[in-house]
C-alpha cells in the first residue's frame, strides 16, 4: 500500500497530466472553482464555465467525470433527492491543486 505521501506525488503527476493538454484555459478554470467554491454540481459549473468559453454540457460532465474517477482528487456524493450529483474537492487534495494551478 502507498503512503499518504506516495499518493499525492502520485496525483500532482496525474493532474500536472492532465492540464498539460488544456489549450484553452477550461481545465484551470474548472479546478479553479473547486478550490474557489468546495461542492459543485454539473449545472453550477456548467454556469459558471459557459460565461467564459464555448463549452457544452456534456463536455463537462465529462472532464468532471475523469477528474472524479482517474485523478481521485472529488468527492462524489448523491443529494438527498436524487436529482443533481455533488462533487467536492478532497480536503487533502486542495494545497496541491492550489499549487499545481499557480505553477502551470
Amino acid at each position: 500500500m502507498r503512503s499518504p505521501y506516495e499518493l499525492k506525488k502520485e496525483i500532482e503527476t496525474r493532474l500536472k497530466g492532465y492540464l498539460s493538454r488544456d489549450r484553452d484555459g477550461i481545465r484551470h478554470e474548472l479546478l479553479n472553482l473547486f478550490i474557489k467554491v468546495k461542492s459543485l454540481t454539473i449545472p453550477q459549473i456548467y454556469g459558471r464555465l459557459q460565461e467564459q468559453f464555448s463549452i457544452s454540457y456534456h463536455s463537462v460532465a465529462s472532464m468532471v467525470g475523469i477528474i472524479a474517477s482517474r485523478i481521485g482528487i472529488l468527492h462524489v456524493r448523491r443529494n438527498a433527492e436524487g436529482t443533481n450529483t455533488i462533487y467536492e474537492l478532497k480536503d487533502q487534495y486542495v494545497d496541491v491543486v492550489a499549487k499545481i494551478l499557480g505553477t502551470t
